[in-house]
């Protein structure tokens, strides 16, 4: 083996998601078989190593399949290039693994570059590694990641983010794009994409991961103002719903209902509505026959430019493209 070869190490635990290394894996692998049979591409590619954070070597993923790491992070002893932590499992989250984020924080300063996929993120954070900087996790875990980091500059609208030599992809697939970068940055675009190609997938994805997110926490909200009010307010979001009368539904003033709806839900009543009407919009897009100036009508979003202005503005993809990506099976 070429002692040039970069050595990538993907940490993984119990109950982590299989796709969050198979998918970097792929992307690496298939980047070594162009290198190694194209003479006209220059470098010796990656060694992909699987390490358990864990002294089991024995580990079993999210769907089932069993893993044998060939070294337990403490048995690594050889130069890293690339650390990537896979996301480890909810159940992790409840454990304080300290051996593991004293390692992190040994072997960092040694390393070229550092990532997480999905929420392994938690881990660099745990580790102290994340302290001020941006980063990114899987969209469903924005608030408990928020409320247990408050030192690092969340964002979860990109597939995945970089800081200096720290990156952090979001959920699952977003390990591929996160993937992707690395190769690029490493070998340059045209590998990159000629390693898309054999995937048969996008070299950058169009759009960024709230695409896939939930604009509002229903189940945090169930018992808030917002939260009672929601079952009234999507069957008529085709009407005018002014503070006034969301405050005359509840029976209270629109000064208290306005006070007592943002201290609830941390948005503003109208901020709110214009998520809901988001969000019912999307599920018509996806599971109905209706044109796109029919749904917008139905969800009070205007007309069509009007509601192409809203899309774009909380989900970053205009309403037709939506629709395209994500329409169900039964519609296609």
């Amino acid at each position: 083996m070429s002692v040039s070869k970069k050595l990538v190490v993907i940490v993984a635990m119990e109950g982590t998601a299989l796709l969050d290394i198979a998918g970097p894996c792929d992307v690496f692998s298939q980047a070594n078989k162009i290198l190694r049979n194209d003479a006209q591409q220059p470098g010796d590619g990656y060694e992909i190593l699987l390490a358990s954070a864990v002294e089991d070597h024995h580990l079993k993923t999210q769907s089932g399949v069993e893993l044998v790491c060939p070294v337990t992070i403490e048995e690594l002893d050889r130069p890293i290039d690339t650390l990537l932590i896979a996301g480890l499992g909810t159940e992790f989250l409840q454990y304080n693994l300290h051996h593991f984020y004293e390692w992190l924080n040994k072997v960092y300063p040694r390393l070229r570059r550092i990532g997480s996929v999905c929420i392994g993120a938690y881990a660099l954070a745990r580790a102290g590694i994340l302290r001020g900087r941006r980063a990114t996790t899987h969209w469903q875990y924005t608030q408990d990641f928020q409320d247990r980091h408050p030192e690092v500059q969340l964002d979860t609208n990109p597939f995945y983010t970089r800081d200096g030599n720290v990156y952090t992809s979001g959920g699952l697939a977003s390990g591929i794009d996160l993937a992707f970068a690395l190769l690029e940055e490493d070998y340059g675009r045209d590998l990159a994409a000629q390693v898309a190609k054999r995937m048969v997938i996008y070299l950058k994805r169009p759009g960024y991961q709230t695409q896939f997110g939930e604009l509002l926490d229903h189940h945090r909200l169930a018992n808030t103002l917002a939260g009672k009010l929601r079952p009234w307010m999507t069957q008529e979001l085709h009407q005018d719903l002014s503070v006034e009368r969301l405050a005359a539904q509840a029976n209270m003033s629109p000064r208290n209902f306005a006070r007592v709806f943002l201290r609830e839900s941390g948005l503003t009543p109208a901020k709110f509505v214009e998520k809901l009407r988001v969000e019912t919009a999307r599920k018509y897009l996806e599971e109905s026959d209706l044109s796109i100036e029919q749904i917008a009508e139905k969800c009070g979003l205007g007309g069509m430019v009007s509601m192409r202005r809203v899309f774009l503005r909380h989900i970053s993809v205009s309403p037709s493209d939506y629709r395209r990506n994500f329409r169900t099976s039964l519609h296609a």
